[in-house]
C-alpha cells in the first residue's frame, strides 16, 4: 500500500507559545483504517483541521494525495470528507437538500441515485424529506457522515463519530463504517470509545501531550505490548503468601482466596505450568483457574502514562 497522507515535521503552536503538535510524522496508507486515540487535549482534533486546512501549520508539511494542503489546498481538501465533532447542521434545511447542497459546493454535477445511495446506506432514506431539527442526536451526526461523503472523498475523518450515539446506532455506524473501508475510501478515526477502536482499526496510533507515541498494527500492539492474568481461585483462603510463590511475582488476592499471576504472552518461558506444580508442592488446592488477555484499553493507559514502551 501507499501512503495517502503523509504528515513530516508538523509542529503547531499558538498565540502565547502553547505547543499543541510537537514534530508529528505519520504515514497513512490508502484504504486503511487508522484509530487515532488519545486523551482530552493530545491533540488529535488540532491535527485533523491541519490536515483538512481549516488550522494553519506552524511547521512541517502535509499532503493528501500527493497534494500539499496548504499550497495545493482546494485538490488536497477536494480528497477529504470531514465528520467534525459538533452537531454543525442546518436546522430548517431537508436531510437530502442539505446533502446536495453540500455536493455543490465542491463543485460536482447533481447525482441523485448516489445521494440515494448514501441515504440509503445511512439509514436516513426514509428521513430525506425530513427538516434536520426534528432528527434525533444520532440521526443528525448521520447527516455529518453523508454531508462528508456528498463529494466522493478517498480520505474520510471521523471525529469521535459516535459521541453520544447510542449502543444500537453505534453498532450500525461501525458497520458503515466497514462498507466504506470495502470501498475503498481510507478512514481515520478519532474515539473515545476503546472498543470501537478494536473493533474496526487496521493500526492505532497512539497521541499524547502533542506528541506520537507509537503507530502500530493494531493485532502487533496487542501481541507486543499485551500481558495476560492468570488468576487461581483456592479451595480454601490463605492468610499469607508462600515465599516461593512471592518470589516468583505471584500476589495474593484482596479476600485471600486466589493467586493472580502476570505475565507477558510474547516470552519465551510464561512459567504457568512450573507456577501450577509449585502450588500444589505448596499444599494448596485449586477449585477454578481462568486467564484474562489485557485489552487495547490497557495498552493505551500503560502509554499515555509512560508504562510501556
Amino acid at each position: 500500500m501507499s501512503s495517502i497522507v503523509s504528515v513530516q515535521g508538523l509542529r503547531k503552536t499558538y498565540a502565547g507559545g502553547f505547543e499543541a503538535l510537537k514534530g508529528v510524522d505519520l504515514e497513512i496508507e490508502e484504504g486503511e483504517v487508522l484509530a487515532l486515540l488519545g486523551p482530552n487535549g493530545a491533540g488529535k482534533t488540532t491535527l485533523i483541521s491541519i490536515v483538512c486546512g481549516i488550522s494553519t501549520i506552524t511547521d512541517g508539511t502535509v499532503r493528501v494525495g500527493g497534494h500539499d494542503v496548504t499550497r495545493d489546498f482546494r485538490a488536497a481538501r477536494e480528497m477529504i470528507g470531514l465528520v467534525p465533532q459538533e452537531l454543525t447542521v442546518e436546522g430548517f434545511e431537508t436531510v437530502a437538500n442539505t446533502i446536495r447542497f453540500t455536493r455543490g459546493l465542491f463543485g460536482k454535477k447533481r447525482d441523485e441515485a448516489l445521494i440515494e445511495k448514501i441515504l440509503r446506506d445511512l439509514a436516513l432514506w426514509d428521513k430525506r424529506d425530513n427538516k434536520i431539527i426534528t432528527l434525533s442526536g444520532g440521526m443528525k451526526r448521520r447527516v455529518l457522515i453523508a454531508k462528508a461523503l456528498a463529494h466522493e472523498p478517498k480520505v474520510l475523518f471521523l471525529d469521535e463519530p459516535t459521541a453520544g450515539v447510542d449502543v444500537e446506532l453505534r453498532q450500525s455506524m461501525w458497520e458503515v463504517i466497514r462498507r466504506l473501508k470495502a470501498s475503498g475510501v481510507t478512514i481515520i478515526l478519532t474515539t473515545h470509545y476503546i472498543e470501537e477502536a478494536e473493533a474496526m482499526a487496521d493500526r492505532v496510533g497512539v497521541i499524547s501531550k502533542g506528541e506520537l507515541l507509537l503507530v502500530e498494527d493494531k493485532d502487533t500492539l496487542m501481541q507486543r505490548m499485551g500481558q495476560k492474568t492468570l488468576t487461581v481461585d483456592l479451595a480454601a483462603p490463605l492468610e499469607a503468601l508462600p515465599p516461593e510463590l512471592a518470589a516468583r511475582g505471584v500476589e495474593l488476592g484482596a479476600d485471600g482466596a486466589s493467586l493472580i499471576y502476570s505475565y507477558d504472552t510474547a516470552a519465551d518461558q510464561i512459567g504457568v505450568t512450573d507456577l501450577l506444580t509449585e502450588i500444589r508442592e505448596a499444599g494448596l488446592r485449586l477449585s477454578d483457574l481462568h486467564t484474562r488477555q489485557s485489552s487495547l484499553e490497557d495498552i493505551f493507559v500503560g502509554l499515555v502514562n509512560g508504562e510501556s514502551t
